[in-house]
């Protein structure tokens, strides 16, 4: 299975700043016919508005609200691929005075918004002859880093619900992405006191060409090629398994 972003229409949530605004670049740039910009605050696309004009059209999205999240499924009902980028990151390890609340926002957000998006928008997705569902995970779906212990642990549950995503979707004609980014440079990544990492367009322009190739995982950056080296066996072995359509 394989997904051309030439000429679709696209959904992509988080998609003001950050990886969620390469993407949109990126989509434009390969032909995209209209990329929906899902966010939070509408204002925040204004610049986006301005240099894409009527390619570009702003939803109000918020993934811990269901009803917002219904409503963009209702006023989007042309699109091809949802790419479901935003989450949240809350610092915090296992021992944290903040864990419990902070893995209870990260869940809210990370997994259960995942459950919501999928449920809104796979009647949509499947009526169309060529679709796709995009789930933005991270090398901490494989790896838990002590620090980032409470997000790390919300991810790896998006990921194995992504592999779910992927065995339901698939003879439905909707392929599946799961990618896996290591540290990018972007604002959140410097509020968090990250200075290094490859830029976001390794993460929009890999999304790009692994759907065009029908791949399941993407490890689109320098740091997530080194953990892909030592994961592939496995996922070969377990993950990247024939699914019959």
């Amino acid at each position: 299975m394989a997904f051309n972003i030439e000429n679709k229409v696209a959904l992509v949530t988080g998609a003001n700043r950050g990886i969620g605004k390469a993407i949109v670049d990126s989509f434009i740039a390969h032909g995209a016919k209209k990329v929906y910009l899902a966010v939070r605050r509408p204002e925040s696309t204004k610049a986006l508005e301005e240099q894409y004009g009527n390619k570009v059209v702003t939803l109000i999205f918020d993934s811990a609200n269901p009803e917002s999240i219904k409503a963009a499924a209702k006023s989007a009902q042309d699109v091809d691929i949802v790419v479901n980028n935003a989450g949240v990151l809350e610092p915090a390890d296992p021992l944290s005075p903040d864990a419990e609340r902070n893995l209870a926002k990260e869940m809210d957000v990370n997994v259960y918004g995942l459950i919501r998006v999928a449920q809104a928008f796979t009647p949509i997705l499947e009526t169309k002859a060529q679709s796709a569902f995009v789930q933005l995970n991270s090398v901490a779906s494989i790896k838990n880093f002590t620090q980032f212990s409470t997000y790390s642990a919300s991810k790896a549950a998006s990921y194995s619900l992504t592999q779910g995503l992927r065995e339901q979707l698939a003879p439905k004609g909707i392929q599946v992405l799961s990618v896996h980014p290591g540290p990018i440079l972007t604002d959140m990544t410097k509020q968090l006191g990250l200075d290094s990492g490859d830029p976001a367009e390794s993460v929009s322009e890999g999304i790009v060409n692994a759907l065009t190739n029908g791949a399941f995982l993407l490890f689109p950056d320098t740091m997530a090629r080194d953990f892909q080296g030592a994961y592939q066996s496995y996922a070969d072995a377990f993950i990247n398994t024939e699914i019959a359509e």
